[in-house]
């Protein structure tokens, strides 16, 4: 065989142990989730969520790692005498505070019936 055939060979021989492909390795991806998964453990306890409500609202997170962050967390906050943190901006689609709706803060205005409108009109 002539020199010239065998280096596409040997490129495609060789190229899958390169990350020049742009393939992301399994390891790298499972360290990530792996990593995402503590991120959202931790910012879950920091919020103050219990671990129960942690998973409820990430189910495709495992478990294990929401866990791992949760617990991380638990412990640096305690050594630190830190209190958890309310979030300040609601999920999308939650109801507002009951607090808000009776002060009116959160609230539209409803508009007034055109009827009672009317009638203000004609006794002024």
């Amino acid at each position: 065989m002539r020199p010239v055939v065998l280096v596409p060979f040997l490129a495609l021989w060789l190229l899958p142990g390169c990350e020049l492909t742009g393939g992301e390795s399994t390891e790298k991806i499972a360290l990530a989730r792996e990593a995402d998964g503590k991120a959202i453990g931790s910012a879950c306890r920091h919020a103050g969520r219990a671990i129960e409500d942690c998973y409820l609202l990430n189910t495709k997170v495992r478990r294990a790692a929401i866990f791992a962050g949760w617990r991380e967390m638990d412990e640096y906050m305690r050594e630190n005498k830190l209190e958890a943190v309310a979030p300040s901006v609601p999920r999308p689609g939650s109801k507002p505070a009951e607090a808000d709706v009776a002060a009116g803060t959160d609230a539209p205005a409803a508009p007034e019936p055109k009827s009672s409108a009317k009638a203000k009109a004609q006794s002024s």
